[in-house]
């Protein structure tokens, strides 16, 4: 089943994730308020249309309860961010992920409820499309060849199994750099879950459910092991 996915606003931000997405087999309704900013990505993508976002019937005539997710990308106007976001939490769809352009942006965000919070000059498009296609990778590097250093949500099916019985070489092609491990340490006080490097991975170390591994191999190989373990 193809992902399905509305990008509401098509500045370069935006429009590189709808591309990228797009270019992946996915689904993508491209929106902007601009006939030009539509015009330009149209024969790159599903559908896309002109309209303002913050009408919420306009939203709700395009479907748009039944995307997978929607990104808020928009740029300069923020109260058109805002209104935005709650049209969409409004219409109860399922993953609204809204771009902050800076730190009181994004608490104003926090307090409306929205989990997933893009900051610009933090993300590139093509690394947003592709947490999206693929949710348990966390960030990515793209490098020649195909390659990529990936850092993923141990897969499920990995869990408190040893390096050495998962195989990653010799059945996926996938070299595992380190282990990022969560650790329950005090501060000021009181337990607090702290994020460390368990150094340089030996055949028998156990992987932990909330571990957060990262690989280095190409991008099919890296799907493929996702896919697999999911």
């Amino acid at each position: 089943m193809r992902h399905k996915f509305a990008v509401i606003g098509l500045g370069i931000f935006g429009n590189s994730i709808a591309r990228t997405l797009a270019e992946r087999g996915a689904e993508v309704i491209a929106i902007d308020y601009s006939e030009d900013h539509v015009e330009a990505i149209k024969d790159e993508v599903a559908y896309a249309v002109a309209f303002d976002a913050t009408d919420i019937r306009a939203l709700e005539a395009q479907n748009i309860q039944d995307m997978d997710a929607v990104i808020v990308a928009i740029g300069e106007d923020f109260e058109a961010v805002l209104i935005t976001t709650a049209n969409l939490q409004e219409l109860n769809v399922k993953r609204v992920i809204t771009r902050a352009s800076n730190k009181q942006q994004r608490r104003i965000l926090e307090k409306m409820g929205v989990q997933e919070i893009l900051s610009p000059e933090g993300e590139v498009g093509k690394t947003v499309a592709e947490r999206l296609l693929q949710p348990s990778i966390r960030t990515f590097l793209p490098l020649p060849d195909n390659y990529e250093i990936v850092e993923i949500n141990a897969p499920r099916n990995i869990a408190n199994r040893s390096i050495a019985k998962i195989s990653l070489r010799e059945k996926y092609n996938l070299n595992l750099i380190t282990i990022k491990r969560f650790f329950e340490e005090i501060q000021d006080g009181k337990p607090t879950q702290v994020e460390h490097i368990i150094g340089v991975p030996k055949a028998d170390t156990i992987i932990y459910p909330s571990d957060i591994l990262i690989l280095i191999g190409k991008k099919h190989d890296v799907k493929r092991f996702i896919d697999i373990n999911r």
